[in-house]
């Protein structure tokens, strides 16, 4: 389980054998949310506003790696 990116307590992760859409993984703290990579969306789960708005924020700036990896990871998932 690669993590991504860990900035003020909010770890980023993707994994392989995942599946469709496109996402990542948030933790922090007690919190776990999984978060759409073209719409920053959350699929599942919950964050604090503060720390969604940090890592919308965060993901909006990296949206072309976080898509790149997650497809590094899943192959079989690639269009």
């Amino acid at each position: 389980m690669p993590i991504i990116s860990f900035f003020d307590g909010i770890k980023i992760l993707l994994f392989s054998n995942d599946h469709l859409p496109p996402h990542f993984h948030v933790y922090y703290a007690e919190y776990k949310a999984l978060i759409a990579i073209h719409s920053l969306q959350i699929m599942r789960g919950s964050l604090p506003t503060k720390q969604l708005n940090k890592v919308v924020e965060w993901a909006s700036l990296n949206k072309e790696n976080l898509l790149e990896t997650f497809y590094q990871l899943n192959p079989s998932l690639r269009k």
